[in-house]
């Protein structure tokens, strides 16, 4: 069963020390669906944008926050296989990013977990400004692990 909003509030903000100096903010948690926030504050690099590292944060948190809200944590847990950041621009403003798993993926994932032990999944992501220019394009490469 996946977490309560509150609880994967709290572990996707709080749990990785490093993410919460970050700031990042996660606006939404929905079984399916994550929109998270990193701020341009504190995590600009010496010419005013954001720090590489920032946005690796925001492109990677992602895959824990889905795993958090669409996931059963008693059963599984989740790893990260592989990630690739595109920069496209410099970010300097506030940058957003959503990431789905829909339903049958996610009941197709626990089932394979289930059989096999583990399941992986690929997250295609977009960093964004407000303005919805993208900053930056991320590939994930997640694993979903039977405990």
């Amino acid at each position: 069963m996946p977490l309560p909003v509150a609880i994967a509030r709290q572990l996707t903000e709080e749990q990785i020390a490093f993410v919460k100096r970050s700031g990042l903010r996660a606006e939404v948690l929905e079984p399916g669906y994550v929109r998270l926030c990193m701020p341009l504050a504190g995590n600009q690099n010496h010419i005013g944008s954001m720090y590489a590292g920032a946005l690796f944060t925001l492109a990677e948190i992602p895959g824990g926050a889905l795993f958090l809200t669409s996931f059963d944590s008693q059963r599984f847990y989740p790893l990260i296989k592989e990630m690739n950041l595109r920069f496209r621009r410099p970010a300097v403003a506030d940058i957003h990013v959503e990431a789905r798993l829909d339903a049958e993926q996610i009941d197709r994932l626990q089932q394979e977990a289930q059989s096999k032990g583990k399941a992986d999944y690929l997250l295609q992501l977009q960093l964004t400004d407000a303005s919805g220019e993208v900053v930056a394009e991320s590939r994930g490469l997640y694993q979903l692990r039977a405990r």
